[in-house]
């Protein structure tokens, strides 16, 4: 059995916020939180980055947070996939056109998933991760490492 087959049956998730308000955070965590119950559908939270299958990005990402962004992505083990969660981390959002600001993650890392919103609810970005996961279970997504 691939470990794209395991993915699709119980990810682990992280969660890195690059830059923001913290909004995003807050239906993050409310959304793997037990009300929600994300672990019905097998997506628990990971002990480390270098257990993580899917990678949850919150914030717009700045220069400094690009390069922790970038290495933390490098250091996931493959297949891995990102979800970019509410309007700064999809485009920068409010602060797209800071001097510090680089844009949304897709600018650093590959995106599978947008979760558009400011910020989106949690049901929203429950729905994202079992989406992907189902994705996954038909072989889609990025799943690699990025080619540039």
């Amino acid at each position: 059995m691939g470990r794209e087959k395991l993915i699709g049956y119980s990810p682990w998730i992280a969660h890195f916020n690059t830059g923001g308000c913290n909004g995003c955070d807050i239906e993050v965590l409310a959304a793997i939180a037990p009300h929600y119950d994300p672990e019905r559908f097998g997506v628990k939270l990971a002990p480390s980055i270098r257990h993580a299958d899917i990678l949850i990005v919150t914030g717009a990402v700045t220069k400094k947070a690009g390069e922790r962004l970038k290495r933390l992505y490098e250091q996931m083990p493959s297949p891995k996939y990102v979800i970019a969660v509410g309007a700064c981390a999809c485009s920068g959002g409010v602060f797209h056109r800071g001097y510090n600001v680089l844009a949304g993650a897709d600018k650093v890392v590959p995106v599978d998933v947008y979760v558009h919103g400011c910020p989106p609810r949690p049901e929203a970005i429950l729905d994202a991760i079992v989406s992907l996961v189902m994705k996954i279970r038909k072989g889609g997504g990025n799943g690699g490492p990025r080619k540039d």
